[in-house]
């Protein structure tokens, strides 16, 4: 999972470690290992290692991925995936561009899947909430979440742009 330490990432952090899978969480912030490792990742990479400019094919290192960076990081994300696998792209923090090429598609199967969560229709949102429902730990979540008052939006705003959140910040209105 890239982009481990903010809201997407947190949440298929420990969704993906309640539903057995061994989770590798990717993050450029050092500070936050111990959180990822309590949300559940079984190891943490540095961002710098899946940050360079990617090879066309990498050493097969993950059977799927969760990518919530985009550019570089997605484009080694997919050089690196096994054979058959699956890469979920849902963020583009690190760009809109994706360098790669059609190698890992067809020297190894591995299929790109965007996640379009805006404009899903009501029956797929019913499904996916009812998942959350089920598959997320409540004690995680409250681990993930931050609540903050109306008022503290424009720090927070400060906070996010400098890349002091982690999980995610829900604001309450008065």
């Amino acid at each position: 999972v890239t982009g481990a330490a903010g809201g997407v990432g947190s949440v298929a952090v420990s969704l993906l470690s309640r539903l057995g899978h061994e989770v590798i969480a990717v993050t450029g912030r050092a500070h936050e290992h111990d959180y990822l490792r309590g949300l559940g990742a079984s190891d943490i990479l540095d961002r710098a290692e899946l940050s360079a400019p990617p090879k066309l094919l990498g050493k097969e290192r993950w059977a799927g991925a969760i990518d919530a960076v985009g550019g570089n990081t997605l484009a080694n994300v997919l050089a690196m995936t096994r054979r058959g696998g699956a890469v979920a792209a849902c963020g583009n923090a690190g760009g809109m561009d994706l360098p790669t090429s059609v190698a890992p598609f067809i020297l190894r199967g591995v299929s790109l899947i965007g996640i379009d969560s805006v404009y899903q229709p009501k029956p797929r949102r019913i499904e996916a909430w009812s998942r959350l429902a089920r598959d997320l730990d409540r004690d995680k979540l409250a681990a993930i979440t931050t609540t903050l008052p109306f008022s503290g939006l424009v720090n927070a705003a400060h906070d996010i742009l400098a890349g002091k959140v982690r999980g995610r910040l829900v604001v309450e209105i008065d």
